[in-house]
């Protein structure tokens, strides 16, 4: 493997930055300028490696992709009934949160209505988790963890109940209410699953 360039390095230095000031000021309020206060350089070497904010906007969803891919591959391939309860449990888990802004990531997801780069990008983010989280349960199916039958079926509808899930319990305040619905998606998700005992 070979070392990442000196450019890869600043690129993502950059992305992270704009990531930070779009989580204080909100991202139509962030600006090249305020990523270069932020790191304490001169603009011209952000335009350097990114031509406008819409471009650093589109290297932003990728960073995204990297922060959630984190939750679907932490416990590595999925052999054995603890690691795939283990996986269920930090896919409902807030832990989502801490890995990147939810008011960042539905300002960047906004954009999808009036950008068609912004939805592509969209499409490849979600398709990259729905395909990484089909590879968990076929991870498990051949470990005889789970039965499923129709696997792509199923791992779409996990998906769209984790997608609705998410977006619905960022609404959510009362602790209480919260974890009596993870646990009913949580009960769903593995009666869908049809985990062997």
């Amino acid at each position: 493997m070979g070392r990442k360039s000196l450019k890869e390095i600043r690129q993502k230095e950059i992305v992270k930055s704009f990531y930070l000031v779009a989580k204080r000021e909100g991202l139509d309020k962030t600006s090249i300028a305020k990523v270069a206060e932020h790191l304490k350089i001169n603009p011209s070497l952000i335009i350097h490696y990114f031509k406008s904010k819409q471009e650093l906007e589109v290297a932003l969803i990728e960073y995204i992709l990297e922060r959630y891919l984190q939750i679907y591959t932490s416990n590595g391939k999925i052999n054995s009934t603890e690691k795939l309860l283990d996986l269920i449990d930090k896919l409902f888990s807030r832990k989502w949160n801490r890995l990147f802004d939810d008011g960042v990531f539905y300002s960047c997801y906004a954009h999808v209505f009036r950008n068609k780069k912004f939805q592509s990008k969209f499409k490849q983010l979600h398709d990259s988790l729905r395909s990484i989280l089909k590879q968990s349960f076929m991870d498990a199916q051949k470990s005889e963890i789970i039965k499923l039958e129709n696997i792509d079926n199923q791992t779409e509808i996990i998906f769209a109940l984790l997608e609705g899930a998410y977006y619905y319990l960022g609404l959510v305040d009362d602790k209480k209410e919260y974890n009596i619905k993870v646990e009913c998606y949580k009960q769903h998700v593995l009666e869908i699953l049809q985990v062997i005992k």
